[in-house]
């Protein structure tokens, strides 16, 4: 028996300390003289708000504008999420998110509400193919600028920026917007997570490099072939271009177990039973590897007096003894007359589990962007709005390998048209699964010549709140399963509480009394409740019930998980009734309370009648 022997050394600190870094910064991991070693110069821009410069040569991706990039990811933000009820769809219960804006600010703010807890990412980013818009990033901005940017518009009333390809920082720019995306999203997911990422020829070489650096190259998991045209176009000048990739890199390559899809009819028609085998069915598959062992290279005798031994430079892939084994249980095939070559036999009873996906999916199997194109048409009397929306059977496919649990929570922020969010219902309703979805899109606005505009869908997010709807009401009504149909919509703005941008000697007394209530006049209980959950870094699709307490207006969250009243006139009655539930968080604002006596026997008595709650006030 084999007993681990001690080293009889001390711990290696240095390697432990790589490991440690690795973890945190795998985008800092390059190769040194030596194999694997620390980009200290990215080190210190990760830790550093400020750009760091360096001109250390070293084998890595490299582009203007790529410090700014990693400053931009690293930059705290002052916004919030507004909730919208009346573009929801059963706001209080439902678990799926529909966020509007910009998405490098939104996921920011999903940070802590959702690090670790995302099992699935999907996204379909611009492709940079001279025509797409990119998002401009301004990670310097001062306090005026804030005030001047409404949420996702720059000085010029502008977010999204024409990046053709003439332009000097072409791939540059895409780059630098794509990178600090990629960095927080990574952050979201869980340790078994994957990403899935639709990309086209134009900057698929770019985007796996990025991918390397931020996942790093070991999580990489395929290179997807998906061909999403089924007619070729005549009038290409070289190539009919008639296929997308789709990079798939996981969180943690030691923890991610792929989903195995189902064997398909004609895979099962491989199986035959030749012999009949009373185990059903088999393949035979070769008995000979590649790989030399010298104790794996032995004659073999065929039943017909034949002597096989295995191809040249090659040996049998098991020991002689094992061999006879095989044999022994009838899993050896040797042709119906014993003379051909041994092959192991493979039965289909034992394959049942399923089939590991390949990495090139016909649009037969997955479907096309004319697909795509019709499921939203069927939606909207025949009108398409879109233009290649990934199809749903496409979507279906990469939930199914992404191994989602019941109830595992799936993220797209470029959601378009809302792809994912039609897939997750169907993907529900036919497995009785409860997969919550997160869709965050820029509101862009459509073009006034366009037949979304005329019909009244003044940007996208029009256009991907109705289709959501429209598929949750086909679905419900063609299936009839009991799942979650609603999403919660939630509208990126500025932060509910008041700017304060005057120095002491510009105060009077006229504007020391706007901020006796340093939240802003035109924000809403609903509006603070999301920002405390944010804050507190509570996920945004908890459960959320509105109850009476003393007289006064709360939210209950997740049952006692967070109590919140922003009510005015909060004494020391209101803290005994709300005692008697011991919430685990309870939040007012500052301003809230009857005076300065009653903050300080609410404090007391919260203290006193329920001591594991936690107490703060906005």
């Amino acid at each position: 028996m084999d007993i681990e022997k001690l080293d009889l050394k001390s711990p290696d600190l240095v390697n432990e300390n790589f490991e440690k870094l690795a973890a945190l910064f795998p985008n800092c991991v390059t190769e040194g003289a030596e194999g694997k070693a620390i980009d200290f110069d990215l080190l210190k821009q990760e830790l550093s708000h400020a750009v760091v410069e360096g001109n250390k040569e070293r084998y890595r991706l490299e582009w203007p504008g790529k410090r700014e990039a990693i400053v931009t990811a690293n930059l705290p933000t002052t916004k919030t999420l507004r909730p919208v009820r009346e573009d929801s769809v059963d706001f209080d219960n439902t678990e799926n998110l529909y966020i509007e804006g910009d998405n490098l600010e939104v996921l920011k703010l999903l940070q802590e509400s959702y690090l670790g807890k995302i099992k699935m990412i999907y996204i379909d980013p611009p492709y940079n193919t001279g025509k797409d818009f990119v998002y401009k990033d301004n990670f310097s901005k001062d306090a005026q600028e804030e005030l001047i940017e409404s949420g996702q518009k720059d000085e010029y009333n502008q977010r999204l920026v024409a990046n053709p390809e003439t332009a000097g920082r072409y791939h540059s720019d895409w780059l630098s917007m794509m990178y600090p995306r990629l960095k927080l999203a990574r952050n979201l997911l869980s340790n078994d997570g994957v990403i899935f990422i639709s990309i086209d020829d134009n900057e698929v070489h770019n985007l796996k490099r990025v991918c390397d650096e931020i996942f790093g190259d070991i999580n990489f998991i395929a290179n997807v072939i998906w061909e999403r045209a089924f007619a070729p176009k005549n009038d290409a000048k070289y190539f009919s271009d008639s296929h997308d990739h789709i990079l798939v890199f996981t969180k943690n390559i030691l923890e991610f177990e792929i989903g195995k899809l189902e064997r398909s009819e004609e895979s099962k028609s491989r199986y035959k039973n030749a012999d009949d085998d009373s185990r059903g069915p088999w393949t035979s598959g070769d008995l000979s590897v590649k790989t030399y062992s010298e104790k794996y290279d032995y004659p073999i005798t065929t039943p017909s007096g034949r002597t096989v031994n295995p191809p040249h430079g090659s040996c049998w892939r098991v020991s002689k003894e094992k061999f006879q084994e095989l044999v022994n249980d009838n899993r050896i095939w040797f042709g119906k007359d014993g003379n051909n070559v041994p092959r192991l036999k493979r039965f289909l009873s034992e394959v049942q589990t399923g089939m590991v996906p390949i990495s090139i999916w016909p649009y037969k199997e997955v479907g096309h962007n004319q697909e795509g194109r019709q499921e939203v048409k069927k939606l909207f009397d025949d009108k398409g709005y879109f233009d290649g929306p990934k199809p749903v059977r496409l979507l279906s496919r990469i939930l199914q390998v992404a191994n989602l649990d019941e109830d595992s929570t799936v993220l797209d922020f470029f959601s378009g048209s809302g792809s994912l969010a039609h897939t997750v219902y169907s993907w529900n309703a036919e497995n009785q699964g409860r997969v919550s979805f997160i869709q965050v899109q820029l509101p862009e606005e459509t073009d006034e010549k366009s037949e979304a505009y005329k019909a009244g869908f003044k940007n996208i997010c029009e256009i991907g709140k109705e289709r959501i709807r429209r598929a949750a009401n086909k679905i419900k009504e063609e299936t009839k399963a009991d799942i979650d149909y609603g999403f919660r919509v939630y509208r990126l703005d500025s932060s509910n509480m008041q700017d304060v941008y005057y120095k002491p000697q510009d105060y009077n007394q006229s504007n020391l009394d706007l901020f006796a209530d340093n939240v802003k006049p035109d924000r809403t209980a609903d509006d603070l409740l999301a920002q405390v959950m944010l804050d507190w870094g509570l996920p945004l699709s908890l459960k959320i019930e509105q109850v009476d307490v003393s007289g006064k207006k709360a939210f209950k969250v997740a049952e006692n998980s967070l109590y919140a009243c922003f009510d005015s006139g909060i004494d020391e009655d209101f803290a005994k009734a709300i005692a008697q539930d011991e919430p685990l968080r309870i939040v007012f604002k500052d301003s809230g309370f009857k005076n300065d006596t009653a903050k300080t026997n609410v404090k007391q008595l919260l203290k006193q009648l329920s001591p594991e709650t936690e107490m703060k006030v906005i």
